[in-house]
Protein backbone atom coordinates (compact mmCIF):
# COMPACT_ATOMS: atom_id res chain seq x y z
CA UNK A 1 0.00 0.00 0.00
CA UNK A 2 1.02 3.14 -1.31
CA UNK A 3 1.70 6.44 1.23
CA UNK A 4 0.18 9.51 -0.28
CA UNK A 5 3.29 11.32 0.98
CA UNK A 6 5.17 9.63 -1.63
CA UNK A 7 3.02 8.96 -4.48
CA UNK A 8 3.75 12.57 -5.98
CA UNK A 9 7.52 13.58 -5.00
CA UNK A 10 7.71 17.12 -6.28
CA UNK A 11 4.16 19.02 -6.59
CA UNK A 12 3.82 20.03 -10.18
CA UNK A 13 2.12 23.51 -10.24
CA UNK A 14 0.49 23.41 -13.51
CA UNK A 15 -0.33 19.15 -13.63
CA UNK A 16 -1.20 19.55 -17.61
CA UNK A 17 2.39 21.35 -17.88
CA UNK A 18 5.06 18.65 -19.79
CA UNK A 19 7.39 21.58 -19.08
CA UNK A 20 7.22 21.28 -15.45
CA UNK A 21 7.30 17.74 -15.59
CA UNK A 22 10.23 17.67 -17.65
CA UNK A 23 12.30 20.08 -15.41
CA UNK A 24 11.21 17.85 -12.78
CA UNK A 25 12.65 14.91 -14.72
CA UNK A 26 16.09 16.87 -15.45
CA UNK A 27 16.60 17.60 -11.86
CA UNK A 28 15.72 13.89 -10.70
CA UNK A 29 18.04 12.86 -13.12
CA UNK A 30 20.75 15.05 -11.58
CA UNK A 31 20.17 14.27 -8.25
CA UNK A 32 20.02 10.74 -8.81
CA UNK A 33 23.81 10.52 -9.69
CA UNK A 34 24.72 13.32 -6.84
CA UNK A 35 23.09 10.97 -3.80
CA UNK A 36 24.33 8.11 -5.36
CA UNK A 37 27.53 7.92 -3.33
CA UNK A 38 26.50 8.99 -0.65
CA UNK A 39 27.70 13.01 -0.57
CA UNK A 40 25.63 15.70 -2.23
CA UNK A 41 28.42 18.20 -3.30
CA UNK A 42 27.08 22.04 -4.00
CA UNK A 43 29.05 21.90 -7.09
CA UNK A 44 26.32 18.50 -8.41
CA UNK A 45 23.35 21.08 -7.68
CA UNK A 46 24.73 23.81 -9.41
CA UNK A 47 25.66 21.62 -12.62
CA UNK A 48 21.98 20.70 -12.80
CA UNK A 49 20.57 24.20 -12.53
CA UNK A 50 23.66 25.38 -14.93
CA UNK A 51 22.97 22.56 -17.22
CA UNK A 52 18.91 23.66 -17.53
CA UNK A 53 19.87 27.32 -17.84
CA UNK A 54 22.21 26.98 -20.03
CA UNK A 55 20.09 25.20 -22.29
CA UNK A 56 16.84 26.74 -22.01
CA UNK A 57 15.05 23.67 -20.70
CA UNK A 58 13.02 25.84 -17.96
CA UNK A 59 12.66 29.08 -18.91
CA UNK A 60 9.44 29.20 -16.22
CA UNK A 61 10.92 27.98 -13.76
CA UNK A 62 13.46 30.39 -11.11
CA UNK A 63 16.13 28.78 -9.96
CA UNK A 64 15.25 29.32 -6.39
CA UNK A 65 12.83 26.77 -7.27
CA UNK A 66 14.76 24.33 -9.22
CA UNK A 67 17.42 24.32 -6.04
CA UNK A 68 14.44 23.41 -3.67
CA UNK A 69 13.10 20.58 -6.37
CA UNK A 70 16.94 19.27 -6.06
CA UNK A 71 17.14 19.51 -2.58
CA UNK A 72 13.66 17.31 -2.39
CA UNK A 73 14.56 15.26 -4.63
CA UNK A 74 18.05 14.56 -3.35
CA UNK A 75 16.69 14.02 0.28
CA UNK A 76 13.59 11.56 -1.13
CA UNK A 77 15.79 9.46 -3.13
CA UNK A 78 17.58 8.70 0.22
CA UNK A 79 14.57 6.56 0.82
CA UNK A 80 14.13 2.73 0.41
CA UNK A 81 11.42 3.62 -2.31
CA UNK A 82 14.02 5.83 -4.59
CA UNK A 83 13.63 3.84 -7.62
CA UNK A 84 9.71 4.31 -7.77
CA UNK A 85 10.68 8.07 -7.39
CA UNK A 86 12.31 7.86 -10.08
CA UNK A 87 10.25 5.94 -12.15
CA UNK A 88 7.17 7.86 -11.24
CA UNK A 89 9.05 11.13 -12.23
CA UNK A 90 10.25 9.92 -15.97
CA UNK A 91 6.81 8.25 -16.88
CA UNK A 92 5.21 11.27 -17.64
CA UNK A 93 7.82 12.55 -20.03
CA UNK A 94 8.68 9.45 -21.63
CA UNK A 95 6.99 10.79 -24.80
CA UNK A 96 9.29 13.45 -24.52
CA UNK A 97 12.65 13.88 -26.48
CA UNK A 98 14.45 14.29 -22.93
CA UNK A 99 16.78 10.82 -23.19
CA UNK A 100 19.68 12.66 -24.43
CA UNK A 101 19.44 15.63 -21.90
CA UNK A 102 18.91 13.38 -18.68
CA UNK A 103 21.83 11.30 -19.98
CA UNK A 104 24.50 13.75 -20.71
CA UNK A 105 22.64 15.63 -17.21
CA UNK A 106 23.81 12.55 -15.34
CA UNK A 107 27.07 12.32 -16.59
CA UNK A 108 28.17 15.93 -15.99
CA UNK A 109 27.15 15.77 -12.41
CA UNK A 110 28.78 12.80 -12.37
CA UNK A 111 31.95 14.55 -12.81
CA UNK A 112 31.21 17.98 -11.31
CA UNK A 113 33.04 16.95 -8.38
CA UNK A 114 35.79 15.79 -10.38
CA UNK A 115 35.65 12.30 -8.46
CA UNK A 116 33.72 9.70 -10.25
CA UNK A 117 32.24 7.42 -8.07
CA UNK A 118 31.38 4.18 -9.09
CA UNK A 119 28.09 4.08 -7.60
CA UNK A 120 27.61 7.48 -9.84
CA UNK A 121 28.21 5.28 -13.30
CA UNK A 122 25.49 2.58 -11.96
CA UNK A 123 22.96 5.25 -11.80
CA UNK A 124 23.67 6.75 -15.07
CA UNK A 125 23.44 3.33 -16.20
CA UNK A 126 20.15 3.05 -14.67
CA UNK A 127 18.96 6.36 -16.21
CA UNK A 128 19.96 4.88 -19.57
CA UNK A 129 17.86 1.47 -19.14
CA UNK A 130 14.74 3.55 -18.12
CA UNK A 131 15.17 5.85 -20.39
CA UNK A 132 15.23 3.06 -23.36
CA UNK A 133 12.50 0.41 -21.62
CA UNK A 134 9.99 3.04 -19.75
CA UNK A 135 6.17 2.39 -20.82
CA UNK A 136 5.22 5.21 -22.73
CA UNK A 137 2.68 7.65 -21.20
CA UNK A 138 -0.35 7.05 -22.40
CA UNK A 139 -2.49 9.40 -24.56
CA UNK A 140 -5.87 11.04 -22.95
CA UNK A 141 -8.11 12.65 -24.48
CA UNK A 142 -10.29 12.72 -27.54
CA UNK A 143 -7.33 11.76 -29.63
CA UNK A 144 -6.45 8.23 -27.89
CA UNK A 145 -6.96 4.97 -29.92
CA UNK A 146 -8.40 2.16 -27.57
CA UNK A 147 -6.53 -0.78 -27.98
CA UNK A 148 -8.91 -3.29 -26.23
CA UNK A 149 -10.62 -5.65 -27.48
CA UNK A 150 -14.51 -4.75 -29.23
CA UNK A 151 -16.92 -7.35 -27.87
Amino acid sequence: MSDAKYSNPIEITEPSSLNEQAAVALVIAGALVAVADRRVSPVERDEVIRFIRDRGLAPHISDERLFAMFDELAERLEEPDFANVVIDTLRPVSNMPLSSHLIELSERVAAADEDVHPHEVQAIKLLRLLTQVLPRAKQVGPGAVSTAPKE
